[in-house]
């Protein structure tokens, strides 16, 4: 499975891609429309068939793009719209399993998440 940690910023483009085009492409649909190639961010890109996507993504050494094809099914993609869908890494890990669920999965807030934590060890302090 592949995994990226919690920083990452992930957009889906909702409107299906040429499939025959490569990494150079890519980089000048992004650098038109989307937003910085180089930056690290992760974009997705659908196909006319649901059952393809491309990953492209500066590692900071270079381009890095790969292609994914499910044997049966299709993946649970956005309405097609103009623009980007940005996603969470979590939910960017889900869509590629070829899971369904990817948009049911909210993101939580790290703020929020650390003070339900410093809640929670105030109550278990009172307890012992």
């Amino acid at each position: 499975m592949i995994s990226f940690g919690p920083m990452v910023r992930v957009f889906v483009a909702t409107q299906p891609i040429d499939f025959r085009k490569g990494v150079h492409g890519l980089v000048a649909l992004v650098a038109e429309g989307v937003g910085k190639p180089y930056s690290g961010d992760v974009y997705v890109f659908r196909s006319k068939r649901s059952d393809r996507l491309k990953l492209l993504v500066f590692d900071g050494s270079g381009m890095v793009l790969a292609t994914k094809w499910l044997e049966n099914g299709g993946f649970a993609w956005p309405p097609v719209r103009e623009g980007t869908m940005p996603v969470t890494g979590a939910q960017l890990a889900i869509l590629i399993e070829g899971l369904a669920e990817w948009s049911r999965v909210v993101p939580r807030d790290e703020d929020e998440s650390c003070l339900n934590r410093l809640v929670l060890l105030a109550i278990a302090s009172v307890f012992v």
